[in-house]
């Protein structure tokens, strides 16, 4: 591969820096909305140069590659918001996925200068996967009176030494995404471990996405974070 291609699909905060990031780097990037939408330009866009990576935050790699006309070339991958700040990107092979898409896709995120790891194909993959379920019981222990959304990023950051608190990280991550990563999950599996608190899918209907809107668990500035 003489130049590298890359065409991304999804939409959402990391898929923009992760373009971002390549196109600074000189890999020839194409942004698609959604697997739907490029179902009917699939055979313009995916050759034996161009690399299809989808987010794995909602579905698996292997639902998305079932809307595409060549789905041995998609490879999901997975981090969460912002991209910066992460040095590891998870992949994931759709159960049509080559191994030659797949290796592809390692040497493009090493491009990126990005670690990667291959993990099993499933909503959320790894990291976004965890991380969400304990967002979710911070949520929920909110929503319970247990303590305050002060209090219980306290009691996280400095009781187990995450960087920040759950909420809070959240609020860095976007609501929305930490909210499709949980539906996602309960919807690939049924299990009830996955169900989203009530209070996230209310913050998340009402439009208060965390620091992107200006309120999630936390209230933010107008114009401390742009939309």
């Amino acid at each position: 591969m003489t130049k590298s291609s890359l065409a991304i699909i999804g939409k959402s905060r990391l898929v923009d820096e992760l373009l971002a990031l390549a196109q600074a780097k000189g890999v020839e990037a194409t942004h698609l909305s959604d697997a739907t939408a490029v179902a009917s330009t699939t055979n313009f866009v995916i050759d034996s140069e161009t690399g299809l990576e989808s987010s794995c935050l909602r579905f698996s790699a292997t639902q998305m590659a079932s809307w595409l006309k060549k789905p041995e070339r998609i490879v999901g991958f997975a981090t969460f918001y912002p991209l910066k700040d992460r040095r590891l990107i998870e992949l994931a092979a759709g159960l049509r996925t080559s191994e030659s898409a797949l290796e592809q896709a390692e040497q493009l995120f090493t491009s990126l200068g990005k670690e990667s790891v291959r993990v099993k194909d499933t909503p959320g993959l790894t990291f976004p996967r965890i991380l969400s379920l304990i967002i979710n019981e911070a949520a929920r222990s909110l929503e319970e009176g247990v303590a305050s959304a002060e209090e219980i990023d306290v009691a996280m950051r400095l009781g187990v030494n995450y960087p920040q608190g759950p909420l809070k990280w959240a609020d860095q991550i976007g609501l929305d995404e930490v909210l499709a990563v949980l539906e996602g999950l309960q919807r690939e599996t049924g299990d009830d471990r996955y169900r989203p608190a009530p209070l996230m899918k209310k913050l998340v209907i009402a439009g208060f996405f965390g620091e992107v809107s200006g309120k999630g668990f936390y209230p933010y500035k107008e114009g401390q974070v742009k939309p």
